[in-house]
């Protein structure tokens, strides 16, 4: 059994004149759980679908579990839950799933799955007769019917609340922990801040940046200095030297800036009565921005 489970290889795509995948190169080893980002048009759906088989590259290589995509799909080794995927509204949802399970040569048991997933009061319930919420419940209850190897989910918690959503990153973390690999795309940094082992960030159909959270993090060539002060300019804290940008939020102040010490003793002797003062480093949301917006 190969420990590579995704292996792309110089990959191209193009709709017409639009370019949306340009020459990527990616390889996603097995048990990690992988976060694609970027923005709209950054080639993250058309990547996903090339990996289930639904699109074929203009060029390049691109192998799922050793082999095409397609091969890997059929023998009931890879999972999707995409964003737009009707479901047979007149049947319920015990029904669908159980179906579904028997489809696969390892279904899980149909109990189990309804209980992991949430969809256990919901098992007599016609799908027409759900929400939006519930739907995304059942939807990923299809993609981990078989117990797949590869797990690629697009936008999965769209229409969930905070409580779903935490214990569905629950149900998904435990599928890595027993040597699944899951492949996300999402535009809930946040989530992929929290639960991704790994970030891939695309821009124009290319990575511009690969690695954990912290390594993404330190990719940005500026720190944070916030502070709450009595009467801020804008104009005299953008003046401050390093600083490349001043929000202002009533009193609370956050100073973007490519030297935080010299941003630091100059605010502090323009602004003595300074208090609530916070230097660290950029989240996932200023990462994001910085690498694609230097992309574009």
């Amino acid at each position: 059994m190969t420990d590579t489970v995704i292996s792309v290889k110089e990959l191209r795509k193009s709709y017409g004149q639009v370019t949306a995948v340009d020459g990527l190169d990616l390889e996603i080893p097995r048990g990690q759980m992988v976060a694609i980002l970027g923005p709209n048009g950054a080639g993250k759906s058309t990547l996903l679908n090339m990996v289930l088989g639904l699109l074929s590259p203009d060029s390049g290589t691109l192998e799922v579990l050793g082999g095409p995509p397609k091969q890997a799909v059929a023998q009931g080794r890879v999972g999707a839950m995409l964003q737009e995927a009707d479901l047979v509204e007149e049947v319920t949802v015990g029904e669908l799933i159980s179906a579904v399970v028997a489809l696969y040569p390892q279904g899980r048991e149909v109990g189990k799955l309804l209980s992991d997933t949430g969809l256990t009061s919901l098992r007599g319930r016609r799908l027409g007769k759900l929400s939006g919420g519930q739907k995304q419940r059942v939807r990923f209850a299809l993609a981990i019917a078989g117990s797949p190897d590869l797990y690629v989910l697009d936008e999965p918690t769209v229409g969930l609340d905070v409580e779903s959503r935490r214990d569905f990153w629950r149900e998904v973390a435990s599928l890595a922990e027993m040597g699944g690999t899951v492949l996300f795309a999402t535009h809930y940094l946040a989530e992929a801040e929290a639960y991704a082992d790994r970030i891939v960030l695309l821009a124009n159909g290319r990575v511009v940046a690969d690695g954990s959270v912290a390594t993404i993090r330190s990719m940005v060539p500026f720190r944070l200095v916030e502070c709450t002060l009595t009467d801020p300019d804008d104009g005299k804290l953008s003046g401050l030297p390093g600083v490349t940008s001043a929000e202002l939020r009533g009193e609370r102040v956050t100073l973007r800036t490519t030297d935080s010490d010299a941003t630091l003793f100059a605010l502090m002797a323009a602004y003595p009565d300074a208090h609530d003062i916070d230097v660290g480093g950029v989240d996932l949301e200023d990462a994001f921005v910085t690498l694609t917006h230097e992309e574009n």
